[in-house]
């Protein structure tokens, strides 16, 4: 049998200038290959396609680790930056759940061994100069337990699930506070009580209504001047619109909104606070704004202190510390403000403000709160997302799990559905949408 031989590859002249690009081009090109490849299969094997990814991202990650100890490896040890109190204490945790020596977490983390028992001995030190210490500090129990979990689903996943004790000592109200300070507590009426469920369902069993609010102002549509001048438009009336808006953190229901013709002053936003706490009927315990010279003002500092409302700012230009509000004026300027004419007159413009509030509280679903709407999760209605479908496919199997939230299937299966689209106050922009059967 004759032998086989592989033809020549024509190079191009002077390829090895080009050696260190042609490599990371090519790496490009494998990741995207591959990148198809799974895509492909993961109709026909989702399971190893699954293990496929997590082997790729546990090596790129493997690889991406051993490039940034080579860089600190090549520092001299005086002479590298210390860590941190709480990230001292974090090491030691990263230790305990993998099971490490002394010497093993001292190369893992470029240290000494000696460095590592110094803090093992000194987890236990008191007061601001200590060598370990927690991020925040500790010293209740329920706030132990929540703080507890969390390390548990970072450090030993399983066990951040799964740990379910069978009681708790007796607390005060506030012995279930999570992540957000102040937006659950135990229901009125009852007691100690047994859990059978996880410590991280535990600690959501009752939101409070009006727990955390967050305020902002927004005006009616943004760029309302021109960069020349004399032709610069102010941002105020008959220009544009101010709008306040309040929202409840928990449901994202809009606890208030009040128009303004400017910026608002402190005395305005006190106000507009008044007549939201008013109609809700309690004040939160939170308050969570910008720093914009209104919620700085000293005034309104002792107007929140009065009425028992903690004060929290959003960071400066970070636009994720406030974002579920300013997703909120995302969609009121996309979906109300710019398909109608914004009128001039404060009365017009204050009803078509009210139906949109109307819509968003009571028609419109939320993917944050599992397709139900702020109104359903404010009162604590049964939202109408889990009420029993319909299904238009014949031969669906009933059991079977659908698009989430998972709801039963109401009736036979193959039902003839028809699309019910209304409009509140006859507005084309907020459009209400049901499922009924056909005739």
């Amino acid at each position: 049998m004759a032998k086989q031989t592989v033809p020549p590859l024509p190079l191009p002249k002077n390829w090895t200038q080009k050696v260190r690009s042609a490599a990371v081009h090519a790496i490009a090109l494998a990741r995207l290959a591959l990148t198809t490849a799974l895509g492909q299969a993961n109709s026909a094997d989702p399971g190893s396609v699954r293990i496929a990814r997590l082997t790729d991202e546990f090596l790129l990650i493997k690889e991406e680790m051993r490039i940034k100890d080579g860089r600190m490896a090549g520092i001299h040890a005086q002479r590298r930056p210390d860590y941190l109190p709480f990230e001292r204490l974090a090491i030691l945790q990263l230790r305990a759940a993998r099971g490490w020596s002394q010497s093993q977490t001292a190369e893992r983390m470029l240290i000494t061994p000696a460095t590592v028992a110094a803090w093992t001995g000194r987890l236990d030190e008191e007061g601001p100069t200590a060598l370990v210490q927690m991020r925040e500090p500790v010293n209740r129990f329920p706030d132990f337990v929540v703080y507890l979990v969390r390390r548990l689903k970072t450090r030993a996943p399983p066990w951040g699930r799964c740990a379910s004790p069978s009681s708790w000592p007796g607390q005060d109200s506030t012995w279930a506070r999570p992540q957000w300070r102040g937006c659950w507590r135990l229901p009125p009426g009852q007691g100690q009580p047994s859990l059978t469920c996880t410590i991280e369902q535990s600690v959501r069993l009752a939101p409070t209504r009006s727990g955390m609010w967050i305020l902002s102002f927004v005006p009616t549509a943004a760029g309302f001047w021109v960069p020349w001048l004399p032709w610069a438009l102010p941002q105020r009336w008959p220009f544009c619109w101010w709008v306040g808006i309040i929202v409840d953190h928990f449901s994202r229901r809009i606890m208030g909104v009040a128009v303004f013709t400017q910026n608002p002053t402190s005395v305005a936003v006190r106000q507009m606070l008044g007549r939201a706490i008013r109609n809700a009927g309690c004040a939160p315990s939170h308050l969570i704004t910008d720093q914009g010279t209104q919620f700085t003002d000293e005034g309104f500092r002792r107007w929140c202190k009065r009425r028992g409302i903690r004060q929290r700012f959003g960071a400066v230009q970070k636009c994720v510390s406030i974002s579920v509000i300013e997703r909120l004026m995302r969609t009121m300027k996309s979906e109300a403000l710019r398909r109608i004419l914004v009128p001039l007159d404060r009365r017009a413009f204050r009803r078509e403000v009210g139906l949109f509030v109307e819509w968003y509280n009571g028609h419109r679903p939320h993917s944050t709160l599992q397709a139900a709407t702020p109104d359903e999760i404010y009162s604590e209605r049964r939202p109408g997302s889990r009420a029993p479908r319909f299904e238009p496919r014949r031969g669906w199997p009933r059991g079977s799990p659908c698009a989430g939230p998972p709801a039963w299937v109401r009736g036979r299966c193959g039902q003839r559905i028809a699309l019910d689209v209304t409009h509140l106050a006859d507005r084309r922009h907020p459009p209400i949408i049901e499922l009924k059967l056909a005739a």
